[in-house]
């Protein structure tokens, strides 16, 4: 099974890949930490498990990466992760209300970042542009994640409204599923450019692959990223442990490095 999964993900494109939803390098782990994270975390997220599976090599972790809102509508279901990792907090929040996860468990763990992404090919110069490269003429699609469930959506469409080009570019807007898929689009020329998380824009992937402007911060809600253990994790203790890695200095520092702000800064 797991020589057929990295069969899979390795016949998809870079970003296609990140669909696949198993942590390869647990897949096959019997009582693993199941983990529901946003895809923003992608990258950051398989960095730390790594890290976590070198000082706990007895914990084994599943990882599925999608959108939060998806994540939050299967998790009130009672889906099989037992920690989520949102790209917001009302997401967790609102588990916690239901009495779906465990009694002060919420946790904020990151401020995400919003860019816009354009291939290294494109004429485009974001670095001169700005939020204008989105109104230039040879900008036929642009991508950005669905606003109905995915926080990243909800604040591009915040920025382009505070920034006043909502309403000229609104027909030429194509939406991912989540963020990963948004940055697919890109990088595969079903848009010309697009609106996604800092991090994937300087993930190994994308980084070279590309060229990025930073959205003012003050041109949308600050984008507070949170999580919660749900209460029917199978191992409590386990789940317990990688929240703490996350959380802690090795953890803030995978995430700082992906461009993520910290609580406090």
């Amino acid at each position: 099974m797991r020589n057929r999964l990295k069969k899979i993900c390795g016949a998809l494109p870079i970003l296609a890949a990140m669909a696949c939803a198993v942590h390869l390098a647990s897949a096959s782990e019997q009582g693993a930490v199941r983990v529901a994270a946003a895809a923003d975390l992608r990258f950051a997220m398989d960095e730390i498990v790594e890290a976590f599976r070198r000082e706990r090599p007895a914990i084994g972790v599943q990882v599925t990466y999608g959108s939060s809102g998806n994540f939050y509508a299967q998790l009130s279901n009672r889906a099989p992760f037992d920690i989520f990792f949102s790209a917001d907090v009302d997401y967790p929040r609102k588990l916690s209300e239901q009495g779906l996860a465990v009694k002060d468990t919420a946790f904020s763990y990151a401020f995400g970042r919003l860019v816009i992404w354009a291939p290294r090919t494109s004429r485009l110069a974001l670095e001169r542009l700005g939020m204008q490269a989105l109104v230039d003429p040879a900008v036929r699609k642009i991508a950005i994640a669905n606003p109905k469930h995915a926080p990243y959506g909800r604040a591009a469409e915040a920025a382009m409204q505070t920034l006043g080009i909502y309403e000229k570019v609104r027909e030429q807007l194509v939406y991912g599923e989540n963020i990963a898929q948004t940055a697919q689009f890109i990088q595969t020329g079903s848009a010309d450019i697009g609106m996604i998380a800092l991090s994937l824009a300087l993930a190994p992937t994308l980084k070279d692959a590309g060229q990025y402007w930073e959205v003012p911060v003050d041109a949308y809600p600050r984008i507070e990223q949170g999580g919660v253990i749900l209460s029917w994790a199978t191992d409590m203790a386990a789940t317990r442990d990688l929240r703490t890695f996350v959380l802690g200095t090795e953890g803030k520092a995978v995430l700082h490095r992906y461009g993520f702000f910290l609580p406090g800064d």
